[in-house]
């Protein structure tokens, strides 16, 4: 298959508006014929309670308003593994600002950046003269480009804290992820 492939991943537990901002900008952005939605089974790098098949089915439902989203369940922890496993041509790995802060400390980052470029996504809170320090840090810095998304001060955190309180989520994720999330009885306090 050709044409221009993003690859958004993470632990979307819950998949919230702000995933989807990212999504649809960056296809426009990065004019991507494919956007490749990786729900990380088990992410190296944080805790994450919900089930990957019910989190994988928040996410379909989330990404189904983007025509370019192909959804799967990714099997590895590490981003570097994931890439080498596609294997691709030159795809847009996206991220967020405070990820690339951090990119430094990834496994492997100087192999991310030979096997994908990185797109990253401004996000309030990450100044710019730390995510400069940052990509001039790199061995390819010609290989990340930040750019602007319309910001959304939303988590997936704050999402499951107000799940668990009775407090509503209308406005944070979408209407179709809410119902869900209310169905299966996600994230209620024990």
């Amino acid at each position: 298959m050709s044409g221009r492939v993003g690859i958004l991943g993470g632990a979307f537990d819950p998949p919230h508006v702000g995933h989807l901002a990212l999504a649809r900008e960056a296809v426009d952005h990065f004019r991507l014929d494919r956007l490749l939605i990786r729900v990380v089974a088990d992410p190296g790098h944080k805790e994450v309670d919900t089930a990957p098949e019910l989190r994988l089915a928040l996410a379909e439902i989330a990404f189904a308003v983007i025509d370019e989203a192909e959804v799967s369940l990714d099997p590895f922890a590490r981003t570097v593994d994931a890439l080498e496993a596609l294997d691709l041509d030159d795809p847009v790995f996206l991220i967020g600002a405070d990820e690339l802060a951090a990119f430094a400390t990834w496994v492997r980052p100087d192999r991310v950046l030979e096997l994908a470029r990185i797109g990253a996504a401004t996000r309030p809170g990450t100044e710019p003269a730390e995510l400069e320090r940052v990509v001039a840090s790199l061995a390819r810095p010609d290989r990340i480009e930040v750019f602007p998304i319309t910001p959304l001060a939303v988590s997936s955190s704050e999402i499951r804290g107000r799940v668990a309180t009775g407090l509503p989520i209308d406005g944070l994720v979408p209407p179709a992820v809410a119902a869900a999330i209310h169905r299966l009885g996600l994230y209620r306090d024990e």
